[in-house]
């Protein structure tokens, strides 16, 4: 699907300013003539800047809003946009329940299932992925991912 640049440019925009809106609370650090702000703000107007260029562009082309991509005729494509859709719903609706490390697996087995990967392969595939995403999240950076049905194995 093709989105007219114009509207993306003017999302874009409004991303930055409301960046540059928001960063504008930010404290300053005694005696120094930057702050914390610095980074977002010109990542915030190199947004703006990008977006007016695109806003630019898309009214001087003109053409359609939105223009459907040829993947969207088909079915096969269709659905397995619709498979990572709902797999990303599902993962926030279970995940405090299950777990990440069900949901994850849940999750792959049934993307690698889609995707016609052979089940031999698709299941160990899906465990051991999950496996490393979670020990690269939970040990390595520390973030906190729910245990659900595996609490009483928590490590």
């Amino acid at each position: 699907m093709k989105i007219h640049d114009a509207i993306v440019g003017m999302l874009l925009a409004a991303v930055g300013i409301a960046i540059l809106v928001h960063i504008q609370d930010y404290p300053t650090i005694p005696g120094q003539r930057y702050g914390p702000a610095l980074f977002p703000g010109i990542i915030a107007a190199g947004f703006v800047l990008c977006g007016a260029l695109l806003l630019r562009r898309g009214i001087r082309r003109g053409g359609p809003a939105f223009e459907p991509g040829a993947w969207t005729r088909s079915f096969h494509h269709a659905s397995n946009f619709a498979l990572v859709i709902g797999a990303l719903v599902f993962y926030l609706l279970a995940s405090e329940a299950l777990g990440f490390a069900v949901a994850g697996s849940l999750i792959l087995l049934a993307l690698f299932w889609k995707l016609g990967v052979r089940l031999v392969i698709a299941i160990p595939a899906a465990f051991a992925a999950t496996l490393v995403v979670h020990t690269l999240f939970y040990k390595l950076m520390r973030v906190p991912l729910p245990w659900g049905v595996l609490e009483p194995l928590a490590w």
